[in-house]
């Protein structure tokens, strides 16, 4: 019998799995359909800050997790022998007229919050390093903080180190008992909603699209809510919508020529850029906004780790730390507005 069953095999189980083995726990991990059969197995991958500024715990963790991401994925990757993609490759965002005496605030703030480790610089366009961009106060912002990952890549890779460790993902939709961790996505919220009665999370579709476009090095772009994400593998993510309601999960429409239109708005230089390939998913949206951890009320031995809602290849690997301390040893450390009372009324 396993020491701790993990439903789901997205980001966030597959994760807390490696955290829960390297351990010592013995683990299973059971996705009902394939890993990475959500929203962690789509395309865009951009692991970006929250502005320097306003600075509170929730900013802090993200920035220690974006601080240890490259020597995580760095160990995930020698461990399974399968490349994430990860970059810290940095990011350009060009400013609307008005916005730049802000972002020159941000930069000192940067300073100061960042420690030193990355940089928040304003720049005349012309000087932007990557992408040519159309900014229309003439000025943008860039960023060194800002990372990518090719998510699909990134899972396989968790898939190989799981393995490496004698952890197979088996597919499966119910736990055979014992203490269960469950990372079952936009889902997984609305069974928490059924079972608690009042409103736990949702889930928002998200599509984005691929282009032919090779540029691994160049940072990525980001322009009203638009990423625009160079990728190793010569292609350019380009993402997403947000789509409270919807007909089907996993099927894209004419949102997507939307989002090709904007991106080429910005980077004109994408405008003979073929299309390879378009995704649609749906992300878990806690009630909260912020990802969902702890026990479940009222479900002895049972726990959810869900909801990382945009930022869940960020935060997960430094989350999954928190989630297995609570799972293993019963130690609570889950951040201020991350656990249960943060959603239940």
């Amino acid at each position: 019998m396993a020491d701790v069953t993990i439903m789901g095999a997205g980001v966030f189980g597959l994760t807390v799995a490696l955290v829960c083995a390297d351990r010592g726990a013995r683990v299973r991990v059971f996705e009902k359909r394939a890993p990475g059969a959500g929203s962690s197995g789509g395309i865009v991958g951009a692991l970006a800050p929250h502005v320097p500024e306003n600075w509170n715990p929730k900013k802090a963790m993200q920035f220690e997790a974006l601080h240890g991401a490259e020597s995580y994925w760095a160990d995930v990757a020698a461990r399974g022998g399968v490349d994430p993609g990860y970059a810290r490759t940095g990011r350009v965002q060009p400013l609307a007229e008005g916005a730049v005496d802000l972002a020159r605030a941000r930069d000192m703030q940067a300073r100061e919050l960042w420690q030193g480790f990355a940089e928040w610089r304003v720049l005349p366009v012309a000087d932007a390093p990557g992408l040519r961009v159309d900014a229309p106060s003439g000025f943008v912002v860039h960023d060194t903080l800002t990372a990518r990952l090719h998510p699909r890549r990134a899972g396989a890779a968790l898939v190989a180190a799981l393995a490496a460790q004698g952890v197979q993902v088996e597919q499966g939709e119910t736990p055979k008992g014992g203490t269960v961790i469950w990372a079952t996505g936009y889902e997984g919220l609305a069974d928490l909603t059924q079972d608690l009665g009042q409103p736990i999370g949702t889930g928002v579709k998200g599509q984005s699209l691929l282009l032919a476009y090779s540029a691994p090095d160049m940072p990525q772009v980001f322009a009203d809510g638009l990423h625009i994400v160079p990728h190793a593998d010569g292609t350019i993510a380009i993402g997403s919508t947000s789509e409270r309601e919807f007909d089907a999960p996993d099927t894209t429409d004419a949102q997507c020529d939307t989002l090709h239109a904007r991106a080429i708005a910005v980077c004109p230089g994408l405008a003979d850029a073929p299309v390879v390939a378009r995704w649609a998913g749906v992300r878990p949206r806690a009630a909260s906004r912020a990802p969902l951890m702890g026990a479940w009320p009222g479900r002895g031995g049972q726990f959810v780790f869900n909801g990382g809602f945009k930022i869940g290849f960020a935060m997960a690997p430094h989350l999954a730390q928190i989630m297995a301390q609570l799972v293993l040893e019963g130690h609570d450390a889950i951040p201020q507005g991350f656990g249960f009372d943060a959603v239940l009324g």
